[in-house]
């Protein structure tokens, strides 16, 4: 009797597993990453980040292109191209600033505030309808008024990459 029950309660299990399946897969484009990226959409291009800001960080660019590509290697399936990719990610880093964010009692800044302003455009050539021409993502980082920015420019880029980086893909694949 007891094998019995254990018979039944291990095929119940199994056929609530296979009922379950399909309707993960049914549609085909979720994943476990959070993307929404379509099934026939199999390559990606991110193109150089240009640099327009006026004040000047040679390494941002470069340093925003590879992080965008690794984040995309690292959670797609999408295989990167150099040129006409199934989707297509180009952008410009158009702001790099450095503000006080907070101020003493005696008028002087406690804290700076490093932005880090970037616009993209994303083309979906499977599916245009997804495409956006011109979006704006902006990320900062405070640091103690005490400190250079040389000093902690390093450590603050990689912060504020890593940011704008998530919200990128967000916008593009994940569709947040």
């Amino acid at each position: 009797m007891k094998v019995k029950r254990t018979i039944l309660a291990s095929v119940g299990v199994v056929v609530a597993l296979l009922l379950t399946l399909p309707l993960l897969h049914s549609c085909g484009i979720y994943s476990f990453t959070g993307t929404s990226i379509q099934p026939d959409v199999k390559t990606v291009t991110i193109n150089y980040f240009e640099y327009l800001a006026p004040k000047v960080n040679p390494s941002l660019s470069n340093q925003l292109t590879e992080a965008l590509q690794e984040k995309f290697i690292r959670l797609t399936k999408l295989e990167l191209v150099d040129i006409d990719g199934d989707i297509e990610i180009a952008g410009a880093v158009t702001g790099y600033d450095v503000k006080a964010s907070a101020i003493t009692a005696n008028e002087q800044a406690a804290q700076s505030r490093l932005t880090v302003n970037v616009k993209i455009s994303f083309v979906n050539r499977k599916y245009p309808e997804e495409s956006f021409p011109d979006k704006s993502f902006s990320a900062y980082q405070d640091f103690d008024s005490s400190q250079s920015l040389d000093a902690v420019e390093a450590t603050l880029c990689e912060d504020i990459v890593e940011q704008l980086c998530e919200d990128m893909f967000n916008a593009t694949v994940a569709q947040w």
